[in-house]
């Protein structure tokens, strides 16, 4: 870390902690050199990530939009916004693990509806009835039956 009172290349770490927001580390610096201190403050590189819809067009990740449709799903459940927040962070950082630039709405799909079938089983079908455009009550009844099946 260069020092932004002389130049110098190589300082110390003095003290580490997390900063007040959770999302960065808040670092105190002596510098080798001349021995003043100063703070730096490193956080995590988020690449921007692409959604590639269905008909092949691309838009930029919202994660209000995968919450969004959670909550919908979840209209009138015993499912707390926490849980789904939490649900919405897992997808999210499954996504920025995966390295991949662009991700299909196929992908976010199904990492919804891997989140939400052990929190409620009724958001679980409600979001697969639209997210899988369920034709007909047989391809409903089929959902359901696998949902028992499981059990």
């Amino acid at each position: 870390m260069k020092c932004p009172y002389c130049g110098y290349q190589e300082s110390k770490v003095v003290d580490s902690r997390h900063s007040d927001d959770g999302l960065s580390i808040r670092r105190r610096r002596e510098c080798l050199e001349c021995g003043k201190r100063f703070t730096t403050y490193e956080t995590v590189e988020c690449l921007p990530m692409v959604v590639v819809k269905k008909d092949g067009s691309r838009q930029s990740f919202d994660r209000g939009k995968i919450l969004g449709g959670m909550v919908r799903a979840c209209e009138k459940r015993p499912v707390s916004m926490a849980d789904l927040e939490a649900a919405v962070d897992e997808i999210e950082q499954t996504i920025q693990n995966s390295l991949e630039r662009e991700v299909s709405t196929t992908q976010i799909g199904e990492l919804v509806m891997e989140r939400l079938k052990p929190l409620d089983e009724v958001a679980y079908v409600r979001f697969a009835s639209v997210y899988r455009q369920f034709k007909d009550i047989n391809t409903f009844m089929q959902e359901l039956n696998k949902i028992l099946a499981e059990k």
